[in-house]
């Protein structure tokens, strides 16, 4: 039987941050019977405004329980000080989009790429200017990749993959959700451990 795991997420997404050495442990080790699709969630569109104080005190609380809550999971806050932080996740989407562009291989090195930029290093992965840096890190053909950034179609794909994701099911970021014969199951997970993800996809695709 040939199932199909759809694995929803976004780049700057602290928590698919906190699940990505999970989510690797994860693919390696799928079923081959199993087709794995990564779609953008799009957490926060365009915006060109700085994020409210707020915001910015719930995110930092956020990566604090996070540390508590899945250990080994790094951030630097410095980010906090040392950017302008502004809520829009949407460009570095696109930049995913951009990089798969060229060839697929570079969308999973893009992903990494872009959340250690934000987590690690204290860049903005808001700002076109990061991902471009980014893009000539990874040795992409940069002039492709700056003429995908912001093209009409790159938003088009982001789009339909926003909506397909939340048509699926989708609540929140990260969200595992598989596929067979028609039938659509979200997934529970855990952040530390990969087997229980794999124990109910080896139960819902059965023998063979």
């Amino acid at each position: 039987m040939r199932c199909k795991l759809y694995y929803v997420h976004d780049p700057m997404c602290s928590w698919c941050w906190a699940f990505s050495p999970v989510y690797e442990q994860i693919v390696q080790r799928l079923p081959g019977n199993v087709q794995l699709i990564t779609l953008l969630g799009g957490l926060a569109p365009d915006s060109s405004e700085p994020m409210p104080q707020a915001m910015q005190e719930f995110l930092q609380t956020t990566w604090k329980k996070i540390t508590e809550r899945v250990p080994g999971t790094q951030f630097n806050f410095d980010f906090w000080s040392q950017c302008q932080p502004r809520r829009s996740t949407y460009p570095a989407c696109r930049a995913i989009i951009a990089a798969r562009a060229q060839d697929v291989k570079h969308e999973s090195a893009m992903i990494k790429a872009i959340q250690q930029a934000y987590y690690l290093r204290a860049m903005n992965p808001s700002d076109d200017e990061t991902l471009l840096t980014l893009a000539i890190e990874l040795g992409l053909d940069t002039e492709q990749f700056a003429s995908l950034l912001n093209a009409a179609a790159t938003q088009q794909q982001l789009e339909r993959e926003i909506e397909l994701g939340r048509s699926i099911g989708a609540e929140g970021f990260p969200s595992l959700i598989l596929e067979c014969n028609g039938q659509l199951h979200r997934l529970r997970y855990s952040y530390t451990d990969p087997a229980p993800v794999l124990a109910q996809i080896e139960s819902l695709i059965g023998p063979g």
